[in-house]
């Protein structure tokens, strides 16, 4: 069986390969200077085209925020990779800018020019500053006379996404992990419930709410993770595992070039792998953890039960969907409440006393 799976997804590789662009060109700018804005419809695209930062509205909101997305396959929200301001939403982008400061800090400004967002990163030895967005989606502001040297880079503040090259870690210094958390829904950007960290003791987690942790990736034997075993085969990626007085991290990549690839933590609270196939213009989902969505804690909310058949919820009997709205948009949380009053259910019981 195993052998089998394997081989499906190397074909599966080989078609995404060969039905690939092998290159993507943009005459469009990746680098913004210290004193530049970013604002409206405009964007920087990274030198080889693959991704591109700008201002987008998710699906029908009428909030606005600063994201990257891969630039070729941005189909309505699942394109993007990172989101800078996912807490504090832009009403009017028209008037809103993403601007450099001349002390390297990068801010987001509102109509009335007040910072909403920023990457708090003014240095005091570097005289020029240059944002650069890479073809590996990181966005980087760094020393325009050095280059090597990184004041703020997007890797390092993740939100949903892991790409390839990006590093998933614990810092064993504050003692503290780099987590990828969901979007509340799929118009939504702002933190939902479910998270992926890696624990000190060197394995993943994920877990609602903060809290409840309801699948681990088991403990890492050199190799692989123990409840992964198909990082064994290395088919399509390289992994990298480091651990030091420092940090502890992963980080992997693609054997093949030109091939688009993110892992994200859902709004069902699975960690997921997603390729895009050319040929069919689409993200197609090669694996996840935990493989049922009803194995994810509270998935359907209270007072619901998941099939397992095909990870639907249904309400309990007496109950109804609290919200359709936030069920459309993939946000479950909700579950379901009663149809009727629980006040309007109790029975009144009198007694009569005599003398």
């Amino acid at each position: 069986m195993g052998d089998e799976i394997s081989l499906f997804f190397f074909l599966s590789l080989l078609l995404l390969v060969f039905s690939s662009k092998t290159c993507l060109c943009s005459a469009a700018a990746d680098t913004i200077s210290a004193g530049q804005s970013l604002t409206g419809n405009q964007t920087i695209v990274s030198k080889g085209g693959d991704f591109e930062l700008g201002f987008f509205t998710p699906g029908k909101s009428l909030k606005h925020y600063l994201g990257i997305w891969f630039k070729e396959t941005h189909v309505q929200n699942e394109a993007v990779v990172w989101v800078a301001n996912r807490d504090q939403p832009i009403i009017n982008m028209s008037s809103s800018e993403l601007k450099l400061l001349e002390n390297g800090n990068l801010v987001i400004l509102n109509k009335s020019k007040i910072p909403i967002w920023s990457t708090n990163s003014t240095s005091t030895t570097s005289k020029s500053f240059e944002l650069v967005l890479g073809d590996d989606g990181n966005l980087v502001l760094r020393d325009g006379l050095n280059p090597s040297v990184i004041i703020w880079q997007s890797f390092d503040h993740p939100t949903d996404t892991w790409l390839p090259g990006a590093k998933m870690r614990y810092d064993n210094r504050t003692k503290k992990a780099q987590k990828l958390i969901s979007w509340k829904n799929s118009e939504d950007p702002s933190p939902g419930l479910f998270s992926l960290e890696l624990k000190p003791d060197i394995e993943f987690v994920l877990t609602w709410n903060g809290s409840q942790q309801y699948w681990t990736s088991g403990a890492w034997d050199g190799e692989s993770f123990s409840q992964v075993p198909e990082m064994k085969t290395r088919m399509f990626y390289n992994y990298s595992f480091v651990s030091n007085e420092n940090e502890t991290y992963l980080r992997y990549y693609f054997y093949v070039k030109n091939v688009r690839s993110r892992f994200m933590i859902a709004l069902s609270g699975q960690i997921k792998q997603y390729m895009w196939i050319e040929a069919t213009k689409e993200w197609s989902q090669f694996w996840s953890k935990p493989i049922k969505a009803c194995d994810v804690y509270r998935y359907c909310g209270p007072f619901s039960r998941c099939n397992v058949e095909d990870s639907s919820c249904q309400c309990l009997q007496g109950f109804k969907e609290q919200s359709l709205e936030d069920r459309n948009l993939g946000d479950l949380s909700g579950g379901c409440v009663r149809k009727t009053p629980y006040n309007a259910e109790q029975k009144t019981i009198s007694f009569r006393c005599s003398t």
